[in-house]
């Protein structure tokens, strides 16, 4: 029986653009917060068991977050906020995702584009051509090892 490493990556809903603040701190609009819930509420139910929980510290990645965390149940699951994930090439998410710890199974992480299309692409058996704004893509390893990371098998992909 070979080890299955599960990787669950999300990209923020869509944000809003009419506060005069930067990006690191632009909020989700409403429509980001009505597609949160449609793909939160849909995955309920649906075996999605992270053993920890890895986000960008930018605000509108922290609320989507929080929205999928309350829909899923999942508010007693690790959270971190991880510096490096505000990350658009995927090099740095990446390296997060390499350095974590061989103990956890399942991870899932909260980020941006174009990070995460390039991760589901690079590592996943399907090609998606864009991971939308509150995109979630779950993709399987068989590897022992997060260090390990090679071509996995996408498992689930729900855009709203």
């Amino acid at each position: 029986m070979k080890d299955i490493k599960t990787l669950y990556l999300i990209r923020h809903s869509k944000s809003s653009w009419e506060h005069g603040v930067s990006d690191l701190n632009r909020p989700l609009k409403q429509r980001g917060i009505k597609d949160a819930n449609l793909v939160s509420n849909y995955l309920n139910g649906r075996a999605i068991n992270p053993q920890i929980i890895l986000c960008s510290p930018s605000k509108r990645t922290q609320e989507t977050a929080h929205i999928f965390i309350d829909n899923l149940g999942l508010n007693s699951v690790d959270f971190k906020l991880i510096e490096t994930l505000y990350d658009f090439s995927g090099s740095d998410v990446l390296n997060v995702i390499k350095a974590c710890d061989d103990s956890v199974n399942s991870l899932l992480i909260f980020g941006h584009n174009n990070a995460l299309t390039s991760i589901v692409n690079t590592y996943g058996s399907e090609y998606v051509d864009n991971v939308t704004t509150t995109g979630f893509v779950e993709i399987h390893f068989e590897i022992s090892s997060w260090k390990n990371l090679n071509k996995g098998e996408t498992k689930k992909i729900v855009f709203p």
